[in-house]
């Protein structure tokens, strides 16, 4: 598209969009500023438990997924940490079973909750990525001083804010990034900060469908695409001007219904430069570009586990999560079927599993939530951040 036409798409937006006036704005934020990990997880936690539309009657359980945790190394001290950031609509939750294997090979692992999550979908309104980027930084720093080596992990659009921290602060020993959304699959992403300001919301609320579940959002107000876009154009930008040379586990799947994972994959040799680096990606192999030998690929389709196609966030869980793992409990109906399909399936009819959106004749698909290559995952996640620790 010409720039001519994206500029009128554009004031033919801002024409339409002011006859529903302007966007609300939340009251506040979780606290910030503390000295510790430990002050910083007791207040946020003290303001969830204030703030949250609880959705299960367990919760305990849901209040510990929804707030920043910690998991230490056997013994206790560590010299390396890492802090994990979760995505977008997303809670720590996401990494408790990569946490607890970090911890298993040495790392001090910490989770934090980016503002506007944890509570309601509604307090995504008005948050901005410098918010984001404020807890990130804190939280960042305050592992510093804990351990002597420090490196970031994220999923998703907390991949983003991880590599743009990673590029901006040298002393970052390297970065783990579970379905980094750099690069959108949707054209118009730009135009998500300018409605963002005309409308809360880009689609109403289904009726019969949550808006939320005891784990994450269901839907995403306006203005957290439009922070989530800020975070894709700033890490594109830096890529482009310095790649990354530290050691990097990038894990993609091919049939992301989120993400031009493609394009990811196209340009992982020439920007991520360490020898130690390694992209995994599950799903068909490309003919072309030409990858090395640091691009690990597995198939996406294992009908014998009646798997489809994996999703955007499957690549986080093990098998046996008790939420999310193969017979976990929190099965995610709302995955683009049909309505006679998604009240079959909530029903507890027998499905299969893919990302968002994917149809088959004949068949009903839940949402992939778990990773069958989930310990193989785990092997190639130790021979990125071994050789590091090996070093010191």
């Amino acid at each position: 598209m010409t720039l001519r036409l994206k500029l009128a798409a554009i004031l033919a937006l801002v024409w339409l969009l002011t006859l529903s006036g302007c966007a609300s704005r939340p009251s506040s934020l979780p606290p910030v500023g503390q000295a510790t990990f430990s002050d910083y997880q007791r207040d946020t936690t003290r303001w969830v438990l204030q703030h949250r539309h609880f959705q299960s009657g367990n919760r305990q359980q849901e209040l510990t997924w929804n707030t920043p945790q910690e998991w230490r190394p056997p013994g206790g001290k560590a010299a390396k940490g890492i802090l994990l950031i979760h995505g977008l609509g997303d809670a720590p939750g996401s990494f408790s079973d990569i946490g607890p294997q970090l911890a298993r090979q040495g790392f001090l692992v910490r989770t934090l909750l980016l503002p506007g999550h944890g509570t309601r979908p509604e307090d995504l309104i008005g948050v901005s990525i410098d918010d984001w980027r404020r807890v990130v930084n804190e939280q960042a720093a305050i592992l510093q001083r804990d351990v002597a080596q420090v490196w970031l992990g994220g999923f998703s659009t907390g991949g983003n804010l991880a590599l743009e921290y990673g590029i901006e602060h040298p002393q970052v020993a390297g970065l783990l990034l579970f379905s980094p959304a750099i690069k959108s699959n949707v054209s118009f992403d730009f135009v998500t900060p300018l409605l963002a300001v005309f409308t809360d919301w880009l689609r109403e609320p289904r009726p019969g469908y949550p808006q939320q579940r005891a784990t994450r959002y269901m839907m995403v107000p306006t203005n957290g695409f439009a922070q989530f876009y800020r975070t894709s154009a700033s890490v594109q930008q830096l890529l482009s001007r310095n790649g990354y040379s530290k050691p990097t586990l990038m894990v993609l799947t091919e049939h992301d219904s989120v993400l031009a994972t493609i394009s990811f994959l196209s340009q992982f040799d020439s920007t991520f430069t360490h020898p130690d680096s390694r992209l995994i990606w599950y799903g068909n192999k490309p003919a072309s570009p030409v990858l090395s030998s640091r691009v690990l690929i597995r198939p996406d389709r294992l009908p014998q586990q009646h798997i489809s196609q994996f999703s955007h966030m499957s690549v986080l869980f093990a098998p046996d999560n008790p939420l999310y793992g193969e017979h976990g409990s929190d099965r995610i109906c709302e995955n683009g079927q049909t309505e006679t399909d998604y009240q079959a399936c909530r029903a507890g009819a027998p499905v299969w599993f893919s990302d968002w959106g994917y149809r088959e004749s004949g068949k009903i698909h839940a949402r992939l939530t778990w990773n069958p290559y989930f310990s193989w995952q785990n092997q190639i996640m130790a021979q990125v951040i071994q050789p590091v620790a090996a070093a010191r």
